[in-house]
């Protein structure tokens, strides 16, 4: 089967910003997933074209976006009110261009952390999940858990897919902290993955095998969710 065709779309973030979208809509959606690139590369980089093609196959649509800071081709990313407000902007966006599907937002590892901060700040409207694609809980060599002191506000249920050679992510810290957020938190481990999803070859298997397997949880977690709405 052939992936769903994306569509081109602008979203507002205020009167002086606007930044590109991809809608990636499948026949068969059951949900769609407001998905952020991470701090090193934009929407149309291959892994998350990968990703939105893979959800489509599974029925799960996907508005992949950018950051004014790709849009503008800086160095440096967004600051937090920036990034969270791109976020607000495209969740809204969502639901005006898929407004009979339920929505989940997130993303890959700086694009989901900006999304679960502004979801802390002031709930993003029709969201009912949150989506981490690597959450990057501490710089590489620097573990601590302070960066995920906001998620203890965030009231909606989150998955983490998280590779377990993640450096970004000490396997020592992340499982506890998933533990403390209790039933609204799952994590699931992609063995021998990396921050980039990138297994090994003595693994035995392929980064699209992992990406699968990645995938085929998030659609089966988005499926429970939306059943229990």
């Amino acid at each position: 089967m052939a992936p769903a065709v994306s569509k081109l779309v602008s979203i507002e973030v205020n009167e002086s910003t606007r930044v590109s979208a991809l809608l990636q809509r499948p026949p068969s959606a059951r949900c769609c997933f407001v998905l952020a690139h991470g701090a090193g590369a934009g929407m149309r980089h291959p892994f998350m074209a990968a990703v939105a093609d893979d959800l489509a196959a599974l029925g799960i649509a996907t508005l992949r976006y950018q950051f004014p800071f790709v849009e503008k081709r800086a160095g440096r990313p967004d600051i937090p009110a920036v990034a969270q407000a791109t976020v607000r902007a495209a969740v809204a966006r969502a639901r005006e261009l898929a407004a009979d599907l339920p929505l989940i937002a997130g993303g890959k590892s700086f694009g989901g952390r900006m999304t679960s901060q502004a979801q802390a700040a002031a709930a993003l409207p029709g969201v009912q999940g949150l989506v981490f694609l690597g959450f990057p809980l501490h710089p590489p060599k620097e573990p601590s858990a302070a960066r995920a002191e906001h998620l203890f506000q965030v009231r909606l249920p989150m998955l983490f897919l998280q590779g377990t050679r993640d450096t970004f992510a000490q396997m020592e810290l992340l499982g506890p902290l998933v533990k403390r957020l209790g039933p609204r938190a799952t994590l699931t481990l992609l063995e021998d993955a990396d921050h980039s999803f990138h297994v090994p070859a003595r693994s035995g298997r392929t980064d699209a095998q992992v990406r699968n397997t990645m995938l085929t949880a998030l659609a089966a977690w988005a499926d429970a969710l939306i059943e229990a709405v």
